[in-house]
């Protein structure tokens, strides 16, 4: 049963993510003045702060096993050093391909000197809004795991979300390791909406 605590801890979150989704649709003209109150509370009301994905492939192992896993992900409806943080795993937009996404773990944001094992390479600092995302699986080479070493530094706006949960098998599940304060913000979302039986049943085997 959830605490009266974290559903206020949760309530809180939901109003902050509900009126930057509107404010961000507002700025863009999308919808007017009258409109941004309206979207806020039904998204308060109706709205959830996560959906399920679907992701397959080495590049996470071991977090995400490589037969596939289903993710619980946290939506972020604007992506900056102040909503994700270095070590939290996010689903991206794949560079490459806008309609494929990629889950990686970020690894250095706007600010941080990159300096690599090749000599040859001159060092760098990450400009602002630039992140720089790994996959966990150390035993593949760049282009295997499809990375930043691969394609470089991407835009922070190319992040959709945190994931905060991990099925393998219906056996096989748990919180996935981010940054202490993600995982602390997340916890009362994950109290809340986390439903490991509607994970099992649109889990893909």
């Amino acid at each position: 049963m959830v605490s009266l605590s974290t559903w206020c801890r949760y309530l809180v979150h939901k109003i902050e993510y509900s009126f930057t989704l509107g404010w961000k649709s507002y700025k863009r003209g999308q919808i007017s003045d009258r409109e941004l109150q309206d979207a806020v509370w039904k998204n308060v009301f109706q709205g959830k702060l996560t959906y399920l994905h679907w992701s397959k492939g080495e590049a996470m192992a071991p977090t995400i096993g490589e037969q596939g896993g289903t993710l619980l992900v946290r939506k972020i409806p604007s992506a900056d050093p102040g909503r994700v943080f270095v070590g939290d795993v996010i689903v991206m937009k794949d560079p490459d391909d806008s309609d494929n996404y990629l889950v990686r773990r970020l690894a250095a944001t706007e600010g941080y000197e990159m300096v690599s094992k090749d000599e040859k390479d001159e060092p760098f600092v990450l400009e602002k809004d630039q992140c720089w995302v790994l996959a966990d699986n150390e035993k593949l080479k760049p282009k295997e795991a499809k990375d930043s070493r691969l394609f470089g530094p991407v835009p922070m706006t190319g992040i959709v979300g945190r994931v905060i949960y991990c099925l393998r098998t219906a056996v096989d599940h748990g919180p996935v390791q981010n940054s202490h304060y993600s995982m602390r913000k997340d916890s009362p979302v994950l109290e809340v909406e986390l439903d490991v039986d509607d994970m099992v049943k649109n889990h893909k085997s």
